[in-house]
């Protein structure tokens, strides 16, 4: 559909609630004649005009200042009016409803964006970062999100897919010449891009996975053996009594979220029932579930008793083997005598704590070791921009493909070489909408605020 076969629409553009100002948004071939017959006047394009806004009947809403951004120059690529009044609600969906009664639709969730990415203003990674810029709880996140609304991370993504494009078209034609070995139509040049191209894809990944987390925050679940005070360090953390705390093992049967801010980067807390051999069947399921959220964790924070830091370390080391990090924390630490297994402070590596949840003891070298894991497994320094796991696990699918292709143009198998780079390209196509489909996009903008 074109832009000029589109319905004209509307929506408050600003946060709910009372507000000195509050802005209604029109976009589409019909936003102009809306807005003049509301102001009773001409507007001009990129002219900030101070007028009245009359209702059906002629009578003044409000007044304020109506802006005209003519097509292709404005965000969505359409036509587009904002109407800036005082931010009363009552005179803003009054000012809706009037734009409604002369031919606009209310708009639907993201769909100011959505038209901005089908005029071609902002590709699908783009808009998405719009929508982060709007939720960043700090200002390293909003300008990690700045940075990937300005295209910092699209503009890698192409730079991967060109390359792609190149060795896809050397690959295609070279089936064209069966008879011929690789090597005599640059197979060795061939293979030297394909290795390029997996370095940068791995380079990337791991940027896109710095940039999760620093949008989604970082998934931390507590475990350990029972009775080693999960569930009381989760109350202290969290600053409340969330979980039920006694001194019976096995208190903890489900899971338990909690979210704290680390140095402004969110961080989940999951309590978890204590891993242990034997237990009832609803412990054995709790358990299974701690397994469960430790396969997606970023973090794993084991919590042990002091006073027998190896006792059930067993079944602790078998589920978090692959957690990519991991912080040992010795609790109970007021319950220590003298010559202690745990010994003093000396006897800690540098990814242990001793702390008691009890006393307080150890509790700010506890934040401070989260605040230094926050900052190195997420980073956010210069250059950083904000990712999503769809980004993530489409780059990750993308390397799984550039790597079968390797396999394929070692073993001279172009046919299977040239159908695995053609689906790492979707992969990465999926993350700019340079090749999308329906359903993706109205999930993906589904998620926006309705002015935007």
């Amino acid at each position: 559909m074109s832009a000029s076969d589109r319905d004209t629409i509307v929506a408050i553009a600003t946060a709910t609630g009372q507000g000195g100002v509050g802005i209604v948004r029109l976009s589409g071939a019909r936003a102009r004649r809306i807005a003049t017959a509301i102001c009773h006047r001409e507007l001009k394009t990129r002219h900030a005009h101070h007028t009245r806004f009359h209702d059906e009947a002629d009578e003044v809403l409000d007044d304020g200042i109506a802006l005209y951004f003519q097509a292709p120059a404005s965000y969505t690529g359409e036509d587009v009016v904002e109407l800036q009044a005082h931010g009363s609600p009552a005179v803003l969906q009054a000012l809706v409803a009037r734009c409604v009664a002369l031919g606009a639709r209310r708009a639907r969730p993201g769909e100011f964006s959505e038209r901005a990415f089908l005029e071609g203003r902002l590709d699908l990674a783009q808009a998405e970062a719009v929508a982060d810029l709007i939720a960043a709880s700090d200002l390293q996140a909003a300008r990690a999100a700045r940075r990937a609304l300005d295209g910092d991370f699209s503009r890698r993504v192409d730079a991967i897919a060109v390359d792609m494009v190149a060795v896809r078209v050397h690959v295609e034609a070279a089936i064209d010449f069966a008879d011929e070995p690789i090597d005599t139509l640059g197979g060795d040049a061939l293979r030297h891009k394909l290795d390029a191209i997996s370095k940068d894809l791995e380079h990337l990944l791991r940027a896109a996975e710095r940039g999760r987390r620093l949008r989604d925050g970082m998934h931390a679940v507590l475990v350990g053996p029972p009775n080693a005070g999960k569930s009381s360090l989760l109350n202290v953390l969290a600053g409340s009594d969330r979980a039920i705390v006694t001194d019976i093992a096995g208190t903890t049967r489900d899971l338990l979220l909690e979210t704290i801010r680390v140095d402004g980067l969110e961080l989940t807390l999951v309590d978890t029932a204590g891993l242990r051999a034997g237990g009832d069947a609803i412990e054995r399921e709790g358990m299974r579930r701690a397994g469960g959220e430790l396969e997606r964790a970023d973090l794993a924070i084991v919590v042990l008793d002091a006073r027998d830091p190896l006792g059930g370390r067993a079944a602790v080391d078998e589920a978090i083997r692959a957690v990519p990090g991991v912080l040992w924390v010795h609790n109970k630490a007021d319950l220590l005598g003298d010559g202690a297994p745990d010994g003093g402070p000396e006897a800690l590596g540098e990814d242990e704590v001793r702390v008691s949840a009890m006393t307080g003891e150890g509790m700010d070298a506890l934040h401070q070791r989260l605040r230094s894991l926050a900052r190195a497994r997420v980073g956010g320094g210069e250059g950083a921009f904000t990712a999503r796991a769809r980004h993530v696990e489409a780059l990750e699918a993308a390397l799984r493909e550039v790597e079968d292709a390797r396999i394929h143009l070692a073993h001279d198998v172009l046919e299977l070489c040239a159908e695995a780079l053609r689906q790492a390209h979707d992969r990465l196509g999926e993350i700019t909408g340079r090749m999308h489909a329906d359903t993706l996009l109205g999930h993906i903008f589904s998620s926006f605020c309705i002015g935007k």
